[in-house]
């Protein structure tokens, strides 16, 4: 991504024959952790899990767990041990890809390993957050994977980026995997609607957040409004680093913008139910599908 150092430049990456799932046992392969999430790059400077931490999480419940092409590490996921209360679950914290293995289907292959993984813990439950506004990452999540959106978090990290003038607002959607739910399943065997059902559902349903093109061809949000059909589209950006290069100013209005339609929408008794690619006129846009609840059973 712009502004981000290209750490991977400096290592000739394998071609993968096949990838190699296992835990990280050594610390350089710890180490290699932190190098894979600078290089995955993005719009926000978190920072890594340090290595010594990545160590502890590994050895008391957690799980660090590898993708190495050869022994080269191309992509990893960390994750721990997490309690609500009630309920014990894996918490997933971060998930990153080197840039040139991206089209490899690595971060499915990497979350259904994470998957086993849990599940040979006992445990049947995954949780995490993300950035609503990275379209990737919501198609993996909703789409390929059959997570479960439950609700908005404002500004979950603070401001992230090392510059005032370039940090970032890190909203985040929480979800919940179900690892053993009929409808993951589904997913995980490429069960999905097809891409007529996915066209006629953006056609068919309410858009809460309106939008155009701009004069450098990027959509752009002009109005929200709260959903009030029984089903609605959220968009977001195509491609959030295309609009970080050509037009960072508008990266707050997006955040805004999607903000308001997502917190609408679970006040107003919505569901996240899916997440599509659509293609009108030729152009992609990445869009949310919503749904209202069931009204719940009288007690």
């Amino acid at each position: 991504m712009p502004g981000r150092p290209d750490v991977a430049a400096t290592v000739t990456a394998p071609a993968p024959k096949d990838f190699q799932f296992r835990r990280l046992q050594k610390p350089e392969e710890f180490r290699s952790v932190e190098e894979v999430h600078r290089a995955a790059g993005g719009l926000t400077e978190d920072d890594p899990v340090p290595t010594p931490v990545q160590r502890a999480v590994q050895d008391n419940g957690g799980i660090v767990l590898g993708a190495f092409a050869e022994i080269y590490l191309a992509g990893f996921t960390v994750g721990f041990l997490g309690w609500d209360g009630e309920k014990l679950y894996h918490y997933s914290h971060v998930t990153a890809v080197r840039p040139e293995y991206q089209n490899h289907r690595l971060g499915f292959r990497l979350k259904t390993h994470q998957r086993d993984e849990v599940l040979r813990q006992g445990l049947d439950e995954i949780r995490s957050t993300f950035d609503p506004l990275q379209s990737r990452t919501a198609f993996l999540n909703l789409r390929r994977l059959g997570v479960v959106p439950d609700r908005y978090l404002l500004h979950y990290y603070g401001r992230l980026g090392s510059d005032p003038g370039e940090s970032f607002e890190s909203d985040r959607v929480h979800t919940i995997w179900k690892l053993s739910d009929p409808a993951v399943v589904a997913r995980l065997e490429g069960k999905a609607p097809s891409k007529a059902e996915d066209e006629a559902r953006f056609a068919s349903s309410q858009a809460i957040v309106e939008t155009e093109l701009d004069e450098h061809g990027l959509r752009m949000p002009t109005a929200v409004q709260e959903p009030s059909s029984p089903t609605a589209h959220l968009e977001v950006p195509f491609d959030l680093g295309l609009i970080q290069q050509h037009a960072p100013s508008s990266l707050r209005k997006w955040r805004h913008a999607t903000r308001d339609a997502f917190r609408a929408a679970f006040d107003t008794g919505y569901a996240i139910e899916d997440f599509a690619v659509v293609t009108p006129e030729h152009e992609r846009r990445s869009v949310y599908f919503l749904r209202v609840k069931p009204a719940s059973p009288p007690v």
